[in-house]
């Protein structure tokens, strides 16, 4: 039982301390305009409108790869941006940046997909954005919440990025153990997901719907409890969605115990395999598991004899073999690591091997520094990247070996 309090803690202040805000130093400015040439030299599309076709739209599946309409398999490598389902209502880090010089560096690392985490208070009248240096980012002045969304995605898509939406939270205080609370329903919940798939039905940006994040808790998978059961919310969730927009891919992630096996919150599918999610619309399910290294909560599989070789076998069974057994696609929901520590480098060197033998895709945690478990891609006041996660990330962006992302787009395939 401790071993489980020890998960249910570990989980609830990665998303909620907040660093110190600083006014943008001549230094950032340098940051900011280094990004913009390198941008200009790599020919990235900074200032057009976004496009209103795309070679990747729209995604289905085929057994474990995603495909675009073509029938190419495109990978996702991705990064989330949080903070606006905190009661920022804003991505972090808008006081010291401005938006394009974020996003323009997200797609120079090599990343092709922005995961943006929200709560269902960010879409409720009054939901009013703060943390924004409007000096640097005069083009957010006296937006709401939503329509800091709308702004996020349209200058994600100029900047050739797709997005994912995260329900992350029910309201803006913190995580919950089921997707609906006493305040929050399940009506409310899929109520804002289909107005969501509504607003964005025209869009080629936004490419899927990762419905909650990390159920854990009483949450079940099979268990057939309505009030409990996961995999069913996700299938009356993903359908209404589809019903709205087709064209999404549905993100499910898993649960924290399955037949008293207790895994990272979100980070169980080991019953996905004999009781799947089913969608009313075929090929449009994608799973994604959480997974995170020993300096964020010690578990039994980090103290084997045989660590960190030990970790393709936990992956394995727990999600891998969805993608092994082609019973759907995979990608890694949530992984990442302050990389402070050998234990924490030797697992991440094994699972970006185990990602990439399997072409699994993937979404680091996070793109910002202010993740007390993490931290981000970003040192801690936004002004370097941090190499060293870059570097281990390699394998999977290929950023070196990349075409401008301007070459990529008129590409009929991406595949990292």
């Amino acid at each position: 039982m401790a071993k489980r309090r020890t998960l249910v803690d570990r989980r609830v202040p990665k998303k909620e301390k907040l660093s110190g805000r600083q006014k943008l130093s001549a230094k950032h400015h340098w940051v900011a305009l280094g990004g913009l040439l390198l941008s200009f030299c790599l020919l990235l599309p900074a200032t057009a409108a976004p496009r209103k076709s795309s070679p990747w739209n729209p995604l289905h599946t085929r057994g474990s790869e995603i495909v675009d309409s073509a029938g190419h398999s495109v990978t996702l490598m991705g990064v989330s941006w949080w903070g606006m389902e905190t009661k920022n209502f804003a991505p972090m880090g808008l006081d010291k940046r401005s938006m394009d010089s974020v996003l323009t560096e997200v797609n120079v690392m090599g990343f092709n997909t922005l995961r943006l985490p929200y709560s269902n208070d960010l879409l409720r009248m009054g939901a009013a954005p703060v943390g924004i240096d409007y000096e640097l980012n005069p083009e957010l002045k006296g937006l709401s919440g939503l329509e800091l969304l709308d702004a996020v995605i349209t200058a994600a898509g100029k900047h050739g990025l797709r997005v994912v939406l995260d329900r992350h939270r029910p309201d803006a205080g913190g995580q919950s153990e089921l997707w609906y609370t006493a305040e929050h329903s399940e009506q409310e919940w899929i109520a804002d997901w289909t107005m969501l798939a509504e607003r964005y039905s025209d869009s080629d940006v936004v490419i899927g719907a990762d419905l909650d994040n990390e159920p854990h808790g009483r949450a079940t998978w099979g268990s057939g409890d309505v009030a409990t059961d996961w995999r069913l919310a996700a299938e009356r969730a993903g359908n209404a969605i589809l019903k709205t927009n087709p064209h999404w891919l549905i993100f499910v992630q898993g649960v924290a115990t399955v037949g008293g096996d207790t895994y990272w919150w979100g980070g169980n599918l080991a019953a996905a395999g004999r009781s799947p999610v089913q969608l009313e619309v075929e090929n449009q399910l994608v799973y994604a598991p959480h997974d995170y290294p020993p300096s964020v909560s010690r578990q039994p599989w980090f103290e084997a004899a045989g660590f960190p070789a030990n970790m393709p076998e936990v992956w394995e069974q727990h999600w891998g073999y969805l993608a092994t057994k082609r019973e759907a696609p995979v990608v890694m929901g949530e992984f990442g690591s302050r990389l402070e520590t050998n234990e924490d480098r030797a697992w991440l060197m094994q699972m970006v091997w185990y990602l990439k033998q399997r072409h699994i895709g993937a979404m680091w945690w996070s793109l910002n520094p202010e993740s007390e478990d993490t931290g981000g891609l970003y040192n801690d006041d936004w002004s370097l990247m941090e190499q060293a996660k870059l570097k281990a990330l390699q394998p999977l962006l290929q950023a070196n070996q990349m075409p401008s992302p301007l070459a990529v787009a008129r590409r009929s395939t991406v595949v990292f």
